[in-house]
């Protein structure tokens, strides 16, 4: 599949399925979406998944379900943008194309039962467990098969999906984002640029609206009908999400890691990583 213009739909083929491997430094950084669902296996590399609501990171081993024109991002962290860096990204991705399968076989009783991904638009989800282990498993099938045998373990992955349980894990709000206009969109992507690129250092509600050539008081409103969250509850979730990777990989003190991630306060940093993660810096790091 061509690469993704950041809200501009790219056009149906004649194709259900399409398997893509990523293979570079670091993962396309813009903030897309398209009306093929998505399953990611990610091999190599880390960072932040921006979806919705939703701010989390992304591992090796993780296995992610999209939706119909789900906004998303699998921003890598910035050690992965360095220049000469060493290290790697790696994710191998299928699209499933439901509108070229209706043109194709219309209403047939059989499929009736995959209607029910219609309702996953503008989803997120994290497949985990025995689910994921089995999908990752076809996955490395999958690449090397092509025509009718390439469309019957696509449907093999879907049957998965559908059968998951608690092993399908949503991670974004219901219902919250639907497809962007590319007016929006290409609004809303200039923002996650510049939030993720400067996310450590001060941002004011001014410098940010200013990227979307919104007032303040216009910023807030659109922000907030997109992500669920205030900007300053966004721009905090990322700083957590750093810092429970600095927990977890370094031997940093907490002070270190709160003034590193963006936090001028200790005892502020302590408060807002024990609200969102439900766990003090100190029981975070003796449990990773």
């Amino acid at each position: 599949m061509a690469k993704v213009i950041s809200f501009q739909v790219p056009k149906s083929q004649r194709e259900f399925v399409r398997y893509q491997e990523d293979r570079g430094p670091h993962f396309y950084d813009k903030l897309h979406q398209h009306p093929q669902l998505q399953l990611t296996v990610i091999l190599e590399g880390k960072g932040q998944l921006l979806s919705g609501d939703y701010v989390g990171r992304f591992q090796p081993g993780d296995v992610y379900f999209l939706g119909e024109n789900a906004p998303h991002v699998f921003r890598s962290d910035p050690e992965f943008f360095e220049k000469d860096t060493q290290l790697k990204s790696a994710g191998n991705t299928i699209f499933f194309d439901f509108q070229a399968l209706e043109k194709a076989v219309g209403e047939l009783d059989e499929l009736q039962s995959l209607r029910k991904f219609g309702g996953f638009q503008g989803l997120c989800f994290q497949i985990q467990g025995s689910t994921a282990s089995q999908i990752k498993g076809l996955f490395d099938t999958l690449g090397l098969s092509e025509g009718l045998h390439r469309f019957q373990l696509a449907f093999k992955l879907l049957v998965l999906v559908d059968q998951a349980g608690e092993d399908l894990v949503r991670l974004n709000e219901s219902g919250l984002m639907r497809a962007f206009s590319e007016k929006d969109g290409s609004r809303m992507d200039r923002v996650m640029q510049y939030v993720l690129e400067n996310r450590f250092q001060p941002i004011s509600l001014e410098d940010v609206a200013e990227k979307a050539n919104l007032s303040k008081e216009a910023f807030c409103r659109f922000f907030k009908l997109r992500t669920r969250k205030t900007f300053t509850q966004y721009l905090q979730q990322l700083r957590i999400n750093e810092a429970q990777k600095l927990l977890q990989e370094t031997e940093l003190g907490i002070s270190e890691i709160a003034y590193r991630v963006g936090f001028e306060n200790l005892s502020y940093f302590n408060r807002s990583f024990k609200s969102i993660t439900g766990k003090t810096p100190r029981e975070f790091k003796k449990s990773s």
